[in-house]
């Protein structure tokens, strides 16, 4: 996809020969028209990216993606590093950097190559009917890495990237981050401590036919759960000497866990169980085996889930309790809980809600109708969560679509070119302003 270079006096004039929408300045409309104009090269540019397989286990076919892009971004005045990541067993990242004036806003722009699809699948190839198109990663989020460059391209044309301080962060491994996890998203996270705004470029939210905005995103983390009996006689279950068994303390703790925990924004999914004489987690531990005869108390329970929540205060004050009910054992029983703590939360915050006004004033600008807030519990974790606690943010700034992760993928083309718009004068805003800084 080329830059355009549409004349910037043409399409000044094309914007004074239409009517004026709402309060856009000049350049903003360049913008609207550029955007407009280029849909065709970001439906070509789409289409080439999702026919190049890059699921996340896949690392030729992500570098692919991410040469393919490489010039797009040289084009635009952008320093371009792909970031290798052999030491956690992942393809690596795709970092392009525009410096600009050093008071000016620092952007952060958010997306991912890898798609959940790997070669194994039988969803390679992108389809277009129309005004929609099928593909693997057509939404999550090669869609979104086509609404950045084109919001980019537009702020080209209007002249308002001169200037602008950007760092577009384009991972490798979103879909199933390497390990250790802090390794991974390490030069994520530095780049969020270096920005005051992040925006995210997976799928835009709609519900009821409107747009929706982004504020917040929950964590996503996992926890083991292991209990042991003493195993014995089925005759002498509930006896003093033999106990309860370890299923029976397996179903008390998960049903305390349904009973007490329960709050808004939070989730503690149960993914499979096992109990017998003994149960084993699989090495992979994706699955669990379990043998037993119905006259022996069960030795050893075993189950996976997982823990969404809101905010690092809600993460903690749960895992806490959670850890309580599991201490409370019953007679002849013991377990343990552990922990896994991967995306943390994007806590909404007055930041967040301060900068999707912001947006809501170029909708109303634009003619768009006012954006809800999407709610948090119905989307979620994602990259631009690890520098949350960093800057101001909004998520869901990419293409409209639906089934991401499954097979029958579907964007809506025609959303790319609101969500670019929307975009690039957001950004061109912000590029124009000198936020005070501690």
């Amino acid at each position: 996809m080329p830059v355009r270079h549409a004349a910037l006096a043409g399409l000044l004039a094309a914007s004074v020969a239409s009517p004026a929408v709402a309060q856009l300045s000049p350049a903003e409309q360049v913008m609207i028209e550029t955007v407009e104009a280029g849909f065709d090269s970001d439906v070509a540019l789409l289409e080439a990216m999702t026919n190049i397989n890059s699921g996340t286990h896949n690392h030729e076919g992500v570098r692919e993606v991410g040469q393919m892009l490489v010039p797009q971004f040289e084009a635009l005045g952008f320093e371009v590093e792909w970031i290798d990541q052999d030491h956690v067993g992942r393809a690596g990242h795709l970092f392009a950097t525009r410096h600009g004036d050093p008071a000016s806003t620092r952007m952060l722009l958010i997306g991912h190559i890898d798609t959940v699809f790997e070669p194994a699948s039988p969803f390679q190839q992108f389809v277009r009917d129309g005004d929609t198109a099928t593909g693997p990663g057509v939404v999550d989020d090669k869609g979104g890495i086509v609404v950045i460059l084109s919001a980019l391209n537009a702020m080209q044309a209007a002249g308002t990237l001169d200037g602008a301080n950007i760092v577009v962060a384009l991972t490798g491994d979103e879909e199933d981050v390497g390990n250790p996890i802090e390794q991974a998203r390490a030069d994520l996270v530095a780049a969020g401590q270096w920005a005051d705004v992040a925006l995210g470029f997976e799928g835009l939210s709609v519900q009821d036919g409107r747009d929706m905005g982004v504020v917040a995103r929950r964590s996503s983390n996992s926890w083991t759960l292991t209990t042991t009996g003493r195993t014995g006689h089925s005759s002498g279950v509930f006896g003093e000497r033999a106990g309860y068994g370890a299923i029976y303390e397996m179903a008390r703790i998960l049903d305390t866990f349904r009973e007490e925990l329960p709050e808004e924004n939070l989730t503690y999914n149960v993914g499979f169980m096992a109990g017998g004489t003994p149960a084993e987690l699989a090495e992979d531990r994706l699955g669990a085996a379990a043998v037993g005869k119905t006259n022996i108390i069960p030795s050893t329970a075993v189950a996976r889930g997982d823990l969404r929540t809101i905010s690092q205060e809600q993460t903690d004050r749960i895992a806490a309790a959670m850890q309580a009910i599991v201490d409370d054992n019953l007679p002849g029983t013991d377990a343990e809980i552990e922990f896994a703590f991967r995306y943390p939360p994007m806590s909404p915050s007055e930041g967040n809600m301060a900068l999707f006004a912001r947006l809501n004033a170029i909708n109303a600008d634009m003619g768009l109708e006012e954006m809800g807030i999407f709610p948090p519990a119905r989307r979620g974790a994602a990259d631009i969560s690890f520098v949350a606690p960093y800057a101001d943010g909004l998520a869901g700034m990419g293409p409209d679509g639906s089934g991401s992760h499954a097979v029958g993928e579907t964007v809506d083309l025609r959303s790319f070119t609101r969500q670019a718009q929307r975009t690039a004068i957001l950004m061109s805003r912000l590029a124009a302003e000198r936020p005070e800084r501690d």
